[in-house]
């Protein structure tokens, strides 16, 4: 192959197990939709997945999210103070955060805790042979594994999002009225009339997708990782890798589709 050719041949190589994947994973998520019905054999696998995605992720998402908002204010008020606009900070920490900030900042959490502890924790089942033994009891994996994380995702995530959102816009209006100089009811105020509908609606259909992405992801690296601990540490990787670039991917054809439309 001429040596100028193959930085091309790589990149359509890349591209093509990219799509494939990606292609896989839709089927894969196909396949546990319509196993959805079929959980409530397992109330205490759904009862298990809701704790692991929605209620164990709760502290690093408030956390994060009042970190955000309030740091967002600072930087809004420091710019603004350029231009003598100081005072758009409610309006603009109140957008940043509730159309964006806020479903990315806990789509990204969400992948960096929940997508690598279902993906290892799956994969590690694989290894130890335990799906095979769930198979030999006439259990199907994607009913009693997948299907009940779906489900949670789903449904936890825009929770999340929610309460990331409350608390983000909790850490901006803390920096604004303690630090800035704003007062707490024309704060509140400019904030609440700033915002729509339309901004709350993306902002929860966003984590619904992202929760999509991030449990979907992890239980096909799970159920299709290689054998040992190499296989284990592989499927984590690649699961959180591909959730993290995918909820950005989603994030831009979201909001392009929503504004556009």
């Amino acid at each position: 192959m001429n040596p100028l050719l193959r930085p091309l041949a790589l990149l359509g190589r890349g591209t093509r197990r990219g799509l494939a994947r990606l292609g896989n994973v839709t089927l894969f998520f196909l396949d546990a939709l319509l196993r959805l019905p079929l959980t409530i054999r397992f109330p205490r696998e759904i009862a298990r997945a809701f704790l692991q995605v929605g209620w164990l992720s709760l502290p690093i998402v408030g956390l994060t999210a009042v970190f955000t908002g309030a740091a967002l204010a600072l930087q809004i008020h420091a710019g603004g103070s350029r231009l003598s606009a100081e005072m758009v900070v409610p309006q603009i920490v109140a957008i940043g955060i509730v159309r964006e900030l806020g479903p990315v900042m806990v789509g990204l959490m969400i992948a960096a805790r929940v997508t690598s502890s279902i993906a290892a924790e799956i994969a590690t089942m694989k290894v130890t042979q335990q799906v095979d033994a769930l198979v030999t009891l006439s259990t199907d994996p994607m009913t009693y594994l997948t299907a009940p994380r779906v489900l949670a995702g789903v449904v936890t995530v825009p929770v999340l999002v929610g309460v990331g959102d409350v608390l983000g816009l909790f850490g901006g209006f803390a920096v604004a009225t303690g630090q800035l100089g704003f007062t707490p009811e024309s704060y509140v105020e400019t904030s609440w009339n700033f915002l729509t509908e339309a901004d709350i609606a993306l902002s929860l259909i966003k984590g619904a997708v992202f929760g999509l992405i991030a449990v979907t992801l992890a239980c096909h690296a799970g159920l299709n990782a290689g054998r040992g601990a190499r296989g284990v540490g592989q499927a984590v990787k690649s699961a959180v890798q591909w959730a993290a670039i995918l909820i950005l991917a989603a994030n831009v054809a979201l909001t392009g589709a929503f504004f556009s439309a």
